[in-house]
């Protein structure tokens, strides 16, 4: 009975509430994985993906949600996919950004996938910018704890489980298989 009173008095510091510590989180969060993304890209000359990259996490739809789920450990996404079934902020992000994959599924009644989702092959440049995307937020979220086999094997959790154009599969493995070899400094 006590534990409960005192677990009821004290605010979940995941709630949904905005909070000022949680906007200066979040937005250094971005700034920071933002600064690795660039860095990443810059080696591989994708200067103007670098620069670019992740901007709409500035709009209000993303930017609000994510200081409303912030965590700091993982996507707020995920929290808001948790709280709601689904996550405003991602479905925004994903249509607006091409290195992520989700951005080239389409529909198609020829497409022998559930729902007739129809993968399409993304370009080397969004692949690259991906990998790049994916060492950068395995950095950025685990912090002191990450290792290079990290971004690598949060992909192999959703394998098989997303349509991903076989071009784009080839190709995305070969660039952590590549970025593991490289000590997880996105040479691709």
């Amino acid at each position: 009975m006590i534990k409960q009173m005192t677990e009821e008095r004290i605010p979940d510091p995941h709630s949904g509430k905005i909070t000022l510590h949680k906007l200066v989180a979040h937005f250094s969060t971005i700034q920071h994985h933002r600064h690795l993304v660039r860095k990443f890209c810059f080696r591989m000359g994708l200067y103007y993906q670098g620069m670019m990259h992740d901007l709409s996490k500035f709009a209000p739809i993303e930017f609000w949600n994510g200081v409303r789920y912030y965590q700091g450990t993982r996507s707020p996404n995920i929290k808001e996919r948790e709280v709601h079934g689904y996550s405003a902020a991602w479905l925004h992000h994903k249509g607006r950004n091409k290195h992520h994959f989700e951005y080239w599924v389409d529909f198609s009644m020829k497409s022998k996938l559930p729902g007739c989702l129809m993968p399409i092959r993304m370009p080397d440049r969004y692949i690259a910018e991906m990998v790049a995307d994916r060492v950068a937020a395995s950095r950025t979220y685990r912090g002191s704890q990450y290792q290079q086999t990290d971004a690598f094997e949060y992909y192999r959790l959703g394998q098989g489980r997303l349509p991903l154009h076989p071009y784009t599969q080839e190709k995305l493995e070969f660039f952590f298989a590549n970025d593991r070899r490289e000590g997880g400094e996105c040479h691709v």
